[in-house]
Order: C-alpha cells, then structure tokens, then sequence
C-alpha cells in the first residue's frame, strides 16, 4: 500500500482510563478516530470495571463514523471488560489490530479469568479466536510490539502501524486515546 492511502485511511484507536480495582466502577472508553495522523472525531463512553458492555460501548461509538479500521490497544479494558475484535469486524467488515506493547501472555490471562470469573469460559473463547501473535519491530531502536489481526494481513498490518507511528513504537490513534483516557481519569 502506498504512502498516500495510507494518508487516506480512517483508523480509529481504542483506549481506556485509569481506575482503582474494588473502589471505582466505572472507567472511560476513548476512541480517536484519524484520517492518516490528524484526528476527526473523539468519542469517550464509560464502561463498567470488569463488566460485559464494552463491545457493545464502542458498537455504539463506531456507528457514528466511517472508517477503515479499528487498533484496540489489547482485548481486555477496565479490568476484564472484553471487546471482541471478531464481532467488531463482523458488524462492520471492517479490520480490527489488537496491539500489545508487551508479548501476551494466554496462559497468564487464562488463570486470571479462571479465578476471578464464573463466565471465565465466555470471556476466554474471545481470546482463543484471535490465533497468531505477530511480533513488529516499528523502530530499531525499541522494543517491538505484538499484533494480532482480524480482516487484514500481517504485511499491511506493518504498515499501518508503521505510517501511524509518529511518536515512538504506538500508533498515534492508540497514543492519543490513552492520552485522553488517562487525562479524564
């Protein structure tokens, strides 16, 4: 893909805020949709801590905008609230990137939801249809980060991440997200 599609595509980044386990009850959902590296629109939403709403939150957000694709920064928000990546692209057809700053660790997440979750089994099979993690190096000088993909390849994964990685190794819809998520925290 070239430069200028890239500078055409509408990408939105999904972050959440800062909460305290067992004191807050909710926490914000940002989303920053950007057409190549200048943003359009921003919506923010609350989630529940551990809850189940928020694929159905940013459903909500995502109706509003035309885009292309969608970069989740990771599956699990506000704790173990799960947004699942394949109803995301089912809804509309459109490719989800679930980016990691640190290789994920399923056999990690998986005792975690087995211990704290009575619906741990539906919470997990979110992360069982993820499949491959792919490891992308965006700058030389730092550390990688880990992608997994629905509706798009590896190859253009790379380089979106790649043309939306002005700041450091992080696509800038996910950076500026966390940036608001954090700052309404």
């Amino acid at each position: 893909m070239s430069r200028s599609a890239f500078q055409k595509m509408r990408v939105v980044g999904v972050e959440d805020g800062s909460f305290q386990k067992g004191i807050t009850r909710k926490a914000f959902l940002v989303a920053v949709l950007f057409r190549g590296v200048e943003i359009k629109s921003i919506g923010i939403t609350e989630i529940t801590v551990d809850g189940l709403d928020a694929t159905e939150k940013l459903t909500e957000i995502l109706s509003n905008w035309k885009f292309d694709a969608v970069l989740l920064a990771g599956v699990s928000f506000a704790g173990f609230n799960i947004i699942d990546p394949t109803l995301i692209h089912e809804k509309f057809g459109k490719s989800v990137v679930v980016i990691s700053r640190t290789k994920p660790n399923s056999k990690a997440v998986k005792r975690a939801l087995q211990r704290h979750f009575e619906d741990w089994k539906m919470r997990w099979e979110v992360f069982e249809k993820l499949g491959t993690i792919h490891k992308i190096t965006v700058l030389a000088d730092k550390s990688p980060v880990y992608v997994e993909t629905v509706g798009v390849d590896v190859e253009q994964t790379c380089g979106i991440i790649r043309f939306l990685s002005v700041c450091g190794r992080i696509p800038e819809p996910i950076r500026v997200a966390r940036l608001i998520a954090r700052g309404l925290s």
